[in-house]
């Protein structure tokens, strides 16, 4: 009977130790909170990441393309990492930006065989050392080029390597994306 009494006294004693350590600890970042890192392109406030089915009717996303918000579950999404040649629904790449992928979208109304032959280069790179990136077409962009990470788009006309490296080494498995972790 002694040692239960002085065993729950201890139990209670290393809880309160360990809640003074976890209260100076930044699991914000963990776990994709509020202050996460900032990087390039611009930042867009979170739409929350919630799961939904196909054809299931949800608020318009405040960013084109999308930068969190609905997006469908397993195993509609996420969808394969790499190349991909034919758009893909807001709804799949999201899971994939909750995930901590890089997405790059390209618009060439009138063909860019040139555009997409380096931006492939950069997305095979990325592949090749086991990065979580997609390209895909995003038809009715403003801009011929786009990349997202989950909060954050960065738009451009004019290809630039420099740019586009910059944004996958910051964005990619960021802390900023709510399950980071999750392997591709």
């Amino acid at each position: 009977m002694r040692w239960a009494a002085g065993g729950a006294i201890g139990l209670v004693a290393f809880a309160f130790i360990v809640s003074l350590f976890i209260g100076g600890l930044p699991l914000d970042n963990i776990f994709g909170g509020k202050d996460a890192p900032d990087g390039p392109g611009v930042r867009y406030d979170e739409q929350g990441a919630v799961h939904i089915t196909p054809g299931e009717e949800h608020a318009p996303y405040n960013s084109v393309p999308a930068t969190s918000g609905w997006h469908l579950a397993q195993p509609l999404a996420p969808a394969r990492w790499g190349i991909h040649d034919t758009p893909l629904a807001d709804e799949v790449l999201l899971h994939n930006l909750e995930h901590g992928y890089v997405n790059v979208h390209y618009n060439c109304p009138d063909g860019c065989e040139e555009l997409v032959t380096r931006l492939s280069k950069i997305v095979d790179k990325t592949t090749d050392r086991g990065g979580k990136i997609i390209m895909s077409p995003y038809p009715g962009m403003d801009t011929a080029i786009a990349l997202t990470a989950w909060t954050f788009l960065d738009q451009f006309d004019v290809f630039d390597e420099e740019r586009v490296s910059a944004f996958i080494i910051s964005h990619e498995s960021s802390p900023n994306a709510p399950e980071a972790t999750v392997p591709r």
